[in-house]
């Protein structure tokens, strides 16, 4: 059983955003000291990388489902949650990605383009992660001095797409089966394919690499096609697209083949029209040399039997007619193999070339059309250009208003919806971008259903068009605002840090106040106001301890008087 795999299905999911932390910072002698409640982490991507050292997507049929590390939640004295970690995935050079399609449980079948890594270090990011959510400290303005929540982080980015690996090699050589292409790649590099005397012995790619001179190309051996292969015949529908990146195609024609109605002449033709049908099928990539135009050149095999050699001289002549070069070699001997070498070490020089100056070109003629950019806010027939609302109804005659648009979607995804003010804060937004203007002119009415997203992540609710921004109004005076805490809107109090001149300020009135108490109370002494402590000279004050006007000594005698009287009787 082959181990080499050119397709596979991959599901790459990105890691989801950390939640944003709604903290509230304490410290001695501050009630409340603010928001301070970091953002949540970003998640890792998925990301493919066209490498040198990968050679098949042999993993990724063992092990199809990927995913990156999710980001961490934000936490209290605005730490901001850490960073997933990139999922870094390496594949050969000459992968192509396509989105797939199909339905679930089916077999996906390529759709559009995602991207060609033809080179080394090429990236592409297939499932990006999803944003952190932010932290209360960084909703906090002017205006929302103390919000008591968060915003959720966003899940990342989850799809299938299709690995297609597309050998990229400078000779394809094509031929039927047991022509020698094998023999040939084995013994004109280092290559060691496995060869044997039956059809189909190649059932998988091979490359090799080739020295002229100080001219180095590569050489790709396509498994044998056969008549029908374009139409799913054989193994050539598999393995014709390892064909499509190759700048020469060299035909390796088997002269000493024993089946009737075959000859060089008729191989040959059979397998251009293979070619042909498959180049119909073809999207290139800007620059590229269609099939057909791509030059061709005739390898006549196993000249080391006699009959083959004879027959070999005899169609050269007919080769060389299609303006073809045409050589005759032979793998087993070695008959003709270095000028041969040499020949495709020239003719790969002219085409690198040839190529390199296709791709200026193109680029040149590239025109690139831009859409307008409108500016922000700008309206659409009274909608925002951010979002879309359409009013769908099902066979039962129940009708809702389904909103779709970049922004509401996120914005519900990171909203907690246990959280009041969270709540009040996605009506805020959605408020401000139109979206309750565009639902009245619509002709939406109170208690009417309104879907904010899509699939599991859609929300439903009833529209109420009393609320106003997310806040009750009551003749045109808003009752309260979210996000505010009056320990922080007073102007006075113990919570509000004083500044320096206002110590200094608050100090020196005190010690006038002092100064100036002392000062009318020595005042009070010198003209006599104040009488002597041990006297009662007040006779009107019915409250007095001490009696009305009466000596203090004399009570204080008549008492102790009482007190001996009691204890003699």
């Amino acid at each position: 059983m082959s181990d080499f795999v050119d397709r596979v299905t991959v599901h790459v999911k990105g890691g989801d955003g950390g939640n944003g932390s709604a903290g509230v910072r304490r410290e001695k002698y501050k009630p409340l000291a603010g928001p301070n409640g970091g953002n949540g982490g970003r998640g890792g991507s998925v990301i493919f990388v066209a490498d040198s050292n990968a050679n098949s997507l042999l993993d990724y049929r063992f092990l199809p489902h990927r995913s990156a590390d999710d980001g961490t939640m934000g936490l209290g004295d605005t730490k901001d949650g850490s960073q997933g970690k990139d999922l870094i995935l390496p594949v050969p050079v000459g992968t192509v990605i396509f989105e797939a399609k199909g339905r679930e449980g089916e077999p996906k079948h390529p759709g559009k383009l995602l991207a060609d890594l033809k080179h080394v270090g090429e990236q592409f990011v297939a499932a990006a992660g999803g944003a952190g959510g932010l932290g209360n400290a960084a909703l906090a303005n002017k205006t929302r001095r103390a919000p008591g929540f968060a915003l959720l982080g966003e899940p990342g980015e989850e799809r299938d797409v299709i690995l297609e690996l597309k050998s990229i090699a400078d000779v394809a050589l094509v031929g039927f089966p047991s022509a020698g292409k094998s023999s040939l790649i084995a013994a004109m590099s280092a290559a060691k394919p496995k060869i044997a005397d039956y059809p189909f012995t190649t059932l998988v790619p091979n490359l090799g690499v080739v020295q002229a001179g100080d001219t180095r190309y590569t050489i790709a051996d396509v498994p044998g096609l056969i008549p029908g292969a374009s139409e799913g015949k054989g193994l050539g529908l598999q393995f014709l697209r390892h064909i499509e990146r190759t700048e020469i195609i060299a035909h390796v024609i088997d002269c000493a083949t024993l089946e009737p109605d075959r000859d060089p002449l008729s191989d040959y033709y059979a397998l251009e029209k293979e070619l042909g049908e498959y180049a119909d099928e073809l999207e290139l990539p800007l620059g590229a040399i269609p099939i057909p135009e791509r030059p061709r050149i005739i390898v006549l095999n196993k000249a080391d039997v006699p009959e083959a050699k004879e027959l070999a001289e005899f169609v050269k002549p007919e080769f060389e007619k299609l303006d073809m070069p045409v050589y005759i070699i032979s793998t087993a001997s070695h008959e003709g193999l270095k000028e041969l070498n040499f020949a495709l070490a020239k003719l790969v020089k002219e085409m690198r070339a040839d190529l390199a100056s296709r791709q200026v070109e193109e680029e040149e003629e590239r025109v690139l059309i831009k859409p307008l950019e409108s500016p922000r806010g700008a309206r659409l027939r009274g909608q925002a250009a951010e979002f879309t609302i359409e009013r769908k109804q099902d066979g039962n005659g129940n009708y809702w208003f389904a909103v779709r648009g970049e922004k509401p979607e996120r914005w519900v995804i990171q909203t907690n919806f246990d959280n009041d003010e969270a709540v009040g804060y996605l009506a805020d937004r959605l408020a401000r971008l139109g979206v309750e203007d565009e639902l009245r002119r619509q002709g939406a009415r109170p208690g009417d259903e309104v879907h904010i997203g899509r699939g599991a992540r859609e929300v439903a609710f009833d529209w109420d068009p009393t609320i106003a921004a997310g806040a009750e109004m009551l003749d045109g005076s808003q009752l309260g605002s979210r996000g505010k805490d009056l320990r922080l809107e007073e102007d006075t109090g113990r919570t509000r840090r004083r500044t320096n001149a206002e110590r200094r300020r608050q100090y020196h009135e005190m010690m006038d106040a002092r100064a100036a108490v002392r000062e009318a109370m020595m005042q009070e002494r010198a003209a006599g106001h104040w009488a002597d402590p041990s006297k009662d000279d007040d006779r009107h004050d019915t409250q007095a301890i001490l009696g009305r006007g009466e000596d203090i000594e004399e009570i204080a005698e008549e008492a102790a008087e009482e007190a001996v009287d009691e204890l003699e009787n």
